[in-house]
């Protein structure tokens, strides 16, 4: 048992700033608001905080196309109108617009993403926290779902460079369809995803029937849930399977995806699931308690008070803090009234999960898992290094050139962080 686990936090208040529309669902200010509800809480002074570096297009294409990542990186809106082929080739448009400083916005919820699964392979800590990733509907070609990149399949590849096995666990309403595509075929990487499915609902996947292909057979667990689960059922549901899961697969690390709109009251939600008290957090609760190596993402949410309340008790739960309820003074304030209360109450959806249905799931599951004869191995081999990143270099930049901000950044300890003590680490990021 680790006496007290290393807890290393990624932010970049610049993946706050931008902006998909004003009529979309997505809103990345609630990465604004939870950083400062966290920073309310003092939880900042318990962590190593880390600004994370920009993923290169070279990172991104070790998933993703190169083509499809050349495409992200130089389109603007005001070119967007010139290249309808490739928009509708790749997906973008309504859920995925184009808007400005959109390339940026992916390389740093992805860099964060990555750099986490360093820091974890390193053993620099033992727990590493990107609220602004866990973007799991972006696909190897194109975007989906309000997702650009993925950064969680991003995040699983450098972790696969240190272990033999790494394990997915979804508690997104939707289902994670983007990673469980990617590990498809493979026993190296086990996708767990529970979710609404069925009224054709986005993404439209995965049945308790999907399981995986060919050597990925049985690695991919789908628990496809009905409106309105409340705490007790998905919460005990919840640890069953994973509490099987990682007793017959042993992964050597974790990767849990946090989208909060799975919670009561999410504006693109169906669960009646509270955050603390019995079970969004208590699954985070729980997957902590196995001690190994955790890189703990977001994901979706709509309803943006409540999911900088959900991150924050969530980033409480993983340092062992329990919260006040009262939301002390922060910039955001406002936007809790006029409770200013950190937890919400549970919904009143009508639950349509029977116990007979949730048995069914249940057992299948259970069923599948014991078609695993035991936890795969891998041969030994050399680990591959981390990417070159490369480095700025004065003599080499045209002095008419403006040099970005977040590059002199790199450079230049900031006077204006939020972080304080032997904690502000975010100028050592790029070093690691």
């Amino acid at each position: 048992m680790r006496s007290k686990d290393r807890i290393s936090y990624f932010y970049d208040g610049d993946v706050g700033s931008v902006y998909f529309g004003p009529n979309h669902s997505m809103k990345p200010h609630r990465l604004c608001m939870t950083h400062h509800l966290v920073l309310s809480y003092d939880l900042h002074k318990k962590m190593e905080i880390y600004r994370p570096h920009k993923a290169y297009p070279v990172e991104l294409a070790q998933f993703h196309s190169a083509d499809y990542v050349e495409f992200l990186h130089r389109i603007t809106p005001d070119k967007q109108h010139l290249f309808s082929n490739e928009l509708a080739r790749y997906n973008l448009g309504e859920d995925c617009p184009v808007f400005d400083n959109l390339f940026e916005f992916c390389q740093i919820y992805a860099g964060g993403t990555i750099d986490a699964a360093r820091r974890l392979n390193n053993k620099l800590c033992d727990i590493a926290i990107n609220w602004a990733g866990g973007l799991h509907h972006a696909k190897k070609c194109g975007a989906s779902g309000f997702c650009y990149i993925n950064d969680l399949v991003l995040g699983i590849l450098e972790l696969l460079k240190h272990h033999a096995r790494v394990l997915y666990i979804d508690i997104d309403v939707h289902h994670g369809d983007g990673v469980e595509e990617a590990f498809y075929f493979t026993d190296r990487v086990m996708t767990v995803s529970f979710h609404k499915f069925g009224d054709l609902f986005f993404p439209g996947t995965s049945d308790v029937k999907e399981i995986g292909e060919r050597e990925g057979k049985f690695y991919a667990i789908n628990v496809p849930l009905k409106n309105g689960i409340d705490d007790t059922s998905f919460t005990r549901l919840f640890k069953t399977i994973i509490s099987k899961v990682i007793e017959t697969y042993q992964p050597g690390a974790i990767v849990l995806q946090c989208g909060a709109d799975s919670l009561a009251g999410d504006r693109l939600g169906c669960f009646n699931l509270s955050i603390d008290g019995a079970c969004h957090a208590e699954c985070v609760r729980f997957v902590k308690k196995f001690n190994i190596p955790l890189l703990v993402t977001g994901g979706g949410g709509y309803t943006k008070e409540n999911v900088a309340r959900c991150w924050t008790v969530e980033t409480g739960v993983l340092l062992d803090s329990d919260l006040p309820n009262e939301i002390p003074e922060n910039e955001y304030i406002k936007y809790f009234s006029p409770e200013f209360s950190l937890r919400i109450p549970n919904g009143h959806i009508e639950n349509l999960n029977s116990k007979s249905y949730l048995s069914t799931i249940k057992m299948q599951v259970l069923e599948n898992l014991r078609c695993i004869q035991h936890a795969p191995s891998v041969q030994l081999h050399e680990v591959p290094p981390d990417f070159y990143i490369p480095d700025f270099d004065e003599d080499e930049q045209n002095p008419d050139e403006r040099v970005h901000q977040h590059t002199q950044d790199k450079h230049i300890q900031r006077d204006d962080e939020y972080y304080e003590g032997d904690n502000d680490n975010n100028h050592n990021m790029e070093d690691t």
